[in-house]
């Protein structure tokens, strides 16, 4: 085979060490470069106004083969400055002349375009091309991040307008709105306290059971505050205590009560001086009946005395006569701080009435375990002896009554009833309760906040990748351009063989 035929590759990142082995350049071919670069600087201070010549010199690097196009074109402008021997008198076309000629020595311009053309291969287009990646993976992250913001701004929106929706609120404005709400709360008690009355069956059921396995009357002893707040209403926590209604009720302070709403619960039982008014006669038994004329007349066991009759200066010991008179309710009879709270609203008996329920709820699921599983603690003996309302009970009845129960204590231990009280009653809770719903929108306009920022960041990224992708591709098609003037130039070493840079150059 003709060797001429055969054509001649050469690696790019091995152009530099095939050139210095076949002798076409020296190994110190870089000292003699800076020369000549120096040379090409000067020069390029005094060039003519001419477009090429403007398109060659504004490239980063001019190399060799620039020069010979720059001689070409200065071969049309300086055309006026040669002699009759075919010189040309111009000192550009000297100054460039003159480089080229320093380029030819020791062949160190090939040595100069084949180190440009590894760099761009090898560097160059490599760190644009990883540049523009960082920036697309920026904008993936970025965008993944938005999404991520969104899901939390919705959560956060959601989580805020179920805590409005459970509270009743708008959430326009919270504090004053959780203020107003707030207003409202002895009605919601009051329809609270209707409502559990539901559960009177299961009390009855309840009591009757544990009065027919211990034998003695307790019915007093069996869920006591339920009892009573069944039977007498949401009453004050004084009637709780002390089995007879206030004569006045003083509202204790509240830290976010109205003033004009505590007037508003006052009991006005007649003048202002609150005391009530019993008439000028009062009724006194006769000590010397002695009890025996209770059969007798009412006349002769009874004496009707007017005040007005009485000797002021006459001194009577009551405590010896046996006389006993009612205050008048000023000291006796007035409702202050905690007793002047309802029974649903004093947290100590609102508890005592959740345990209640809790220890009913707990007996009904007793016995529906027991019914089901035929653990009866009735046996069929005992249920002869056994009362009609636990004989008439069945698994459906119980199950019935368990659901009562249920709704009653859900009623009572609902989250807006619970945040309500822990308003009234906690100083602090308002404060907290307000920061925790604010935080939640605060989320949200921190989530608007930093999709604003991303946002911007993409933009930014994807403007820089618009100007990164025509330098890339104007540095690979002048990368190409270099590979051809080099295949080309080596080509004529050897008697046009045809010469292949392949490698790295061929996947750009």
């Amino acid at each position: 085979m003709d060797e001429q035929n055969i054509p001649i590759d050469i690696n790019t990142t091995k152009l530099l060490e095939w050139l210095v082995s076949r002798r076409h350049i020296p190994k110190d071919w870089q000292i003699n470069i800076l020369k000549v670069r120096e040379k090409i600087n000067n020069a390029i201070q005094n060039m003519p106004v001419h477009e090429g010549i403007v398109k060659l010199v504004s490239r980063q690097h001019i190399n060799y083969f620039h020069c010979i196009r720059i001689v070409d074109i200065l071969k049309e402008t300086e055309k006026d400055s040669k002699n009759i021997f075919g010189r040309y008198g111009s000192q550009r076309m000297k100054d460039w002349q003159d480089i080229i000629g320093a380029y030819l020595k020791d062949n160190i311009y090939l040595a100069e375009v084949a180190s440009m053309l590894i760099r761009n291969v090898s560097y160059e287009i490599p760190s644009l091309k990883k540049q523009i990646q960082k920036l697309e993976q920026l904008q993936a992250e970025s965008e993944k991040k938005i999404k991520d913001c969104n899901k939390s701004e919705a959560v956060s929106q959601k989580e805020f307008n179920a805590a409005c929706e459970q509270l009743g609120i708008k959430g326009l404005d919270i504090r004053k709105e959780l203020l107003e709400l707030l207003k409202k709360l002895p009605n919601i008690y009051t329809e609270t306290a209707e409502k559990i009355k539901i559960v009177k069956p299961a009390i009855e059921l309840y009591i009757a059971f544990n009065k027919f396995l211990s034998g003695q009357d307790i019915d007093f002893q069996i869920l006591p505050t339920l009892t009573f707040l069944i039977n007498n209403g949401n009453t004050t926590s004084y009637e709780f205590m002390y089995g007879e209604k206030p004569l006045k009720i003083e509202d204790s302070d509240t830290p976010t009560l109205e003033s004009e709403e505590a007037e508003s619960n006052e009991i006005n039982f007649g003048d202002e001086g609150g005391e009530i008014d019993f008439g000028d006669q009062v009724v006194l038994e006769n000590p010397q009946s002695n009890g025996s004329s209770r059969g007798s007349s009412q006349e002769e066991s009874f004496e009707i005395i007017n005040y007005e009759d009485i000797d002021q200066s006459l001194e009577i010991n009551l405590e010896e006569s046996g006389i006993v008179v009612e205050q008048s309710g000023q000291d006796g009879g007035v409702a202050r701080k905690e007793e002047a709270f309802t029974i649903l609203d004093n947290p100590q008996y609102r508890e005592q009435i959740i345990n209640d329920l809790t220890e009913l709820q707990a007996f009904m699921k007793m016995r529906l375990f027991e019914m089901s599983h035929e653990s009866d603690l009735l046996s069929m003996s005992q249920m002869q002896e056994a009362p009609t309302i636990l004989q008439m009970q069945t698994l459906e009845t119980i199950n019935n009554l368990s659901d009562c129960v249920n709704i009653a204590l859900e009623c009572l231990t609902n989250k807006r009833i619970q945040h309500l009280h822990q308003i009234k009653h906690s100083p602090n809770y308002m404060d907290i309760l307000t920061a925790s719903l604010r935080q939640k929108l605060n989320i949200g306009e921190r989530m608007r906040s930093t999709k604003a920022v991303l946002e911007k960041k993409i933009k930014e990224n994807g403007e820089e990748i618009r100007k990164l992708e025509p330098v890339i591709k104007l540095l690979i098609e002048k990368t190409k351009e270099l590979q051809r003037e080099i295949q080309e130039d080596i080509s004529k070493k050897y008697k046009g063989r045809i010469v292949n840079i392949v490698g790295g150059v061929n996947m750009l």
